[in-house]
């Protein structure tokens, strides 16, 4: 796939190291305008801190990383208002009401207090929370503080968003209004960077997968391409496939047996 435009994001030479262990290992990569990304990988294999270099949350890691063609380590923090994230473990001020929560993301991110609050209302009110917007977060259930979660990356209408599991604690309803949105935003030109460890709806959502193993890309393209390479049908069995995790079906049988067959306790 050739591209004319420049990249939103590129990266090149990325390493990192921990003190105890080499995290990446030499990751280029170079994202555009309009595209899905499906960042996967096993626990460990780095793709959380690819994510928080890029947010400018970790510092210390050998080669060059670009948003918006500007290198980072510049000082120049202004492209942070043009990018929204969703963690994968988020800490919401629970003794907030959304109102409050969300017109303050609104302020951080430059907005006018009225505007945030305004457009925040309607947000939530489109994911079926207009009762709940004067309500304490501390009072959600997971599947809300989600909502509100995924509310907060979008508000000021960002072109990159970093989502690790941003469908985590969703009703069936809601991941396919959120998958709609994410769609919607990427024809928009607006770019997704999104991670997630359920395979089949990376497959369903992603325009282009990114596989990364022990700090490294082992497979980059769409899912027909990975699945025409690796001659596997689902991105599960790919992802199975290219980072040597085959012992599943052994594992899973020698539970079942464990659980039907183990020591009775009378």
């Amino acid at each position: 796939m050739k591209h004319e435009e420049e990249p939103v994001i590129a990266i090149s030479g990325l390493w990192m190291n921990y003190t105890d262990r080499m995290v990446l290992r030499g990751i280029d990569l170079k994202v555009y305008r309009g595209q899905i990304i499906g960042y996967i990988g096993p626990n460990g294999a780095g793709k959380s801190t690819t994510v928080k270099i890029m947010l400018g949350l970790v510092e210390g890691y050998n080669g060059k990383v670009e948003i918006f063609g500007k290198d980072i380590t510049e000082g120049d923090v202004s492209y942070k208002r043009r990018i929204g994230y969703v963690p994968e473990v988020a800490e919401l001020y629970d003794s907030l009401t959304a109102r409050e929560y969300l017109s303050f993301v609104g302020e951080l991110y430059g907005m006018n207090r009225t505007d945030a609050d305004d457009k925040a209302e309607r947000l939530m009110g489109l994911l079926g929370l207009e009762k709940s917007y004067d309500v304490r977060i501390s009072s959600y259930s997971k599947g809300m503080k989600q909502k509100v979660l995924l509310i907060s990356s979008m508000l000021h209408d960002p072109d990159i968003l970093f989502l690790d599991e941003p469908l985590s604690g969703l009703d069936a309803n809601s991941v396919m209004v959120v998958k709609e949105i994410f769609a919607s935003l990427a024809a928009k030109g607006k770019t997704i960077f999104y991670s997630s460890h359920i395979m089949d709806v990376v497959e369903k959502i992603s325009s282009r997968i990114i596989l990364i193993n022990g700090g490294e890309i082992v497979a980059d393209g769409t899912f027909a391409q990975l699945k025409e390479k690796s001659r596997e049908g689902s991105l599960e069995e790919i992802f199975n496939q290219l980072t040597g995790f085959d012992k599943y079906r052994d594992i899973a049988g020698e539970f079942v047996a464990v659980i039907q067959g183990g020591d009775s306790h009378e």
